[in-house]
This record gives C-alpha cells, structure tokens and sequence, in this order.
C-alpha cells in the first residue's frame, strides 16, 4: 500500500487528477467526536468524505472504485487498515495519509486542533 504525508498530498493530487476529469476522495475515517475536535477542511482538488472505520464496509456503495481515495485517521494507523480493506476489494487507487490529522496539523494547517 501507498502512504503519502499531509505535505505531499498536493502533488499525490496533481498526479492522480492529470487526466482533469477525475477528482479524488479525502476519505476521513475518524469517529464524529474527533471531526467535532478537528478537521480538515474541504480543500480545492479533492472532495471531503467522512465515514467512520466501522462503517466503511456498510457504505462501500459510496466509493467510486475509479477515483483515486487517500485514507486519513488521526495518526495513519485506523486510515491504512481501511486503505488495506478497500485495496482487498479491488480500488485499485488507494493511499493512506500517514501521521494523520496529527501531522497534517503541523505540516499543512496548524490552525486545526491537535488531540
């Protein structure tokens, strides 16, 4: 499986989007509480999901298996067993943002809450 950083999400989404139709997924896999505590915002070049682990398998119908996903938790661990889950279901253009929220709070954003 692939990981990428918060900091390199941009040029993750740069080469996933270079056909210009496709827009990837920013799957957030945290519990409601932790979105309520901090979350990334909507973000030009990726649409912003937000299932909880637990509940991807219920909602998979949701996933497009043609876009490309980048799983994020709170520091990478919950985000690459599902990055692994949907990988184990044929998507094909899946990573995980490894370090999280946490990460992508000192990296790219740190007016988001650390936890």
């Amino acid at each position: 499986m692939q990981a990428i950083t918060p900091a390199q999400l941009d040029d993750w989404l740069r080469q996933e989007t270079a056909d210009g139709a496709t827009v990837p997924v920013l799957l957030d896999v945290r519990e409601p509480w932790e979105l309520q505590t901090a979350s990334v915002p909507p973000g030009p070049g990726y649409d912003l999901l937000a299932v909880p682990m637990r509940s991807v398998p219920a909602r998979l119908a949701e996933l497009d298996r043609d876009r490309p996903i980048a799983c994020l938790c709170h520091h990478g661990g919950r985000s690459a067993q599902v990055a692994r889950f949907l990988q184990d279901q044929g998507y094909t253009r899946v990573v995980n943002v490894h370090g999280g929220i946490d990460l992508w709070s000192r990296e790219r954003d740190p007016s988001i809450p650390r936890y």
